[in-house]
């Protein structure tokens, strides 16, 4: 735990308990949203592909995390390291901000 609270840039474990907990909802929150608005706009296993479908809940899922990774680190006071970190990630993707 110290070594990723220094790699970090954390003061205290409780700071690292609450990024562990965004990142825990932040997972299964984009799925439970990435899931039904797909089906909401008729993107479901029994109208398209799988091999159609799945990328598509796989982009979508992203996406809701990215999103959902800022709203949960602001509602939680970590709101800094996750817009840092979320920084880091679009980066490494080619979206720069």
């Amino acid at each position: 735990m110290k070594k990723l609270m220094l790699r970090w840039n954390i003061d205290t474990p409780k700071d690292l308990i609450i990024i562990f907990f965004v990142f825990s909802i932040t997972g299964s929150s984009s799925v439970l949203i990435g899931r039904p608005i797909l089906k909401f706009l008729g993107i479901t296993l029994e109208h398209i592909h799988p091999i159609i479908y799945y990328p598509l809940f796989i982009i979508s899922s992203f996406i809701f995390y990215q999103i959902f990774l800022v709203i949960y680190g602001w509602v939680f006071g970590q709101f800094s390291f996750f817009w840092n970190m979320e920084k880091k990630m679009l980066k490494r993707f080619g979206i720069t901000i």
